[in-house]
């Protein structure tokens, strides 16, 4: 589209996420703008070149500039700051986000939007286990997935925007589901992954065992330092989707129990290399 080569991007929140958006972006050439609450972020931004203009507020004369608005935010934030603020949007400005959750707030945002704007959904697949602008890198998304997330109410135009940002950001792979298929995805291979992390971490209040552990649970339990504000928020919203692929989880870690006390040796041997077989998908 013609403004990918010189538009204005406004970021909402200036986190982990935002801040590595925006610096990839003012890299690339664009002007980019940051809203966050939190001044001291705007400041450190500012203060190293990641952002153009920074403003604790919505700022009119700037939001109003925005070709394009990516918001970062916590999805009952997102919804609450469209109702208080759409109407500083500019005229055929189009919207996206980085929500790890996407039914429960994709339909509300598109159904109170303004007409002569378009919001389009996306998820990056990446992220680190700090948080905050000071901990964003313009390297996040290398060998990184990236979904859009359309609905019938998208515009074939707006889709493949959306689309041309993610490859603009460095994705390796782009790809595209409804937000039904994106909560079930999600469920599994990320919400379920934080809920085993950190059952794993809670499970033992053993100090001693971080003098004796290897590779293999430093790296399953990576993501157990975790953010309690954002990830339960997420949770509770795809309640549904995360309960079902735990309910899968501990039918499958009960049977993987139940054959070790039986002590049957062939069919453990059997659930180990039906686990290489699929673990293998994932190295292509």
């Amino acid at each position: 589209m013609e403004w990918i080569s010189n538009g204005n991007i406004m970021i909402v929140g200036l986190g982990l996420m935002g801040g590595s958006y925006a610096r990839i972006l003012k890299r690339l050439g664009f002007r980019v703008d940051a809203i966050d609450s939190n001044g001291d972020s705007i400041a450190y931004a500012l203060d190293n070149h990641i952002i153009d203009r920074g403003f604790t507020t919505a700022d009119p004369v700037a939001l109003g500039e925005a070709d394009a608005v990516i918001f970062a935010l916590y999805p009952a934030v997102f919804r609450r700051w469209i109702e208080e603020n759409q109407s500083l949007l500019k005229p055929g400005a189009l919207l996206t986000d980085v929500t790890g959750v996407k039914s429960c707030i994709v339909y509300d945002i598109q159904r109170i939007l303004r007409r002569d704007v378009e919001f389009i959904a996306a998820h990056p697949m990446a992220g680190r286990e700090v948080y905050g602008v000071e901990n964003s890198r313009d390297d996040l998304f290398r060998d990184a997935n990236y979904i859009v997330v359309p609905t019938s109410a998208n515009t074939p135009s707006a889709i493949e925007w959306c689309k041309q940002l993610g490859q603009i950001l460095g994705f390796a792979r782009v790809s595209t589901l409804s937000p039904e298929e994106h909560d079930k995805m999600i469920g599994f291979l990320s919400q379920l992954t934080h809920c085993i992390a950190v059952s794993l971490m809670t499970c033992s209040d053993n100090r001693h065992l971080a003098d004796y552990t290897g590779n293999s649970f430093r790296d399953l339990t990576r993501i157990a330092s975790i953010n309690d504000a954002m990830w339960s928020e997420l949770f509770l919203l795809n309640k549904e989707p995360l309960l079902e692929q735990m309910d899968l989880f501990l039918r499958e870690f009960t049977a993987l129990r139940d054959l070790l006390a039986a002590e049957d040796v062939a069919k453990l041997r059997e659930k180990m290399r039906l686990s290489t077989r699929r673990r293998a998908y994932f190295d292509r």
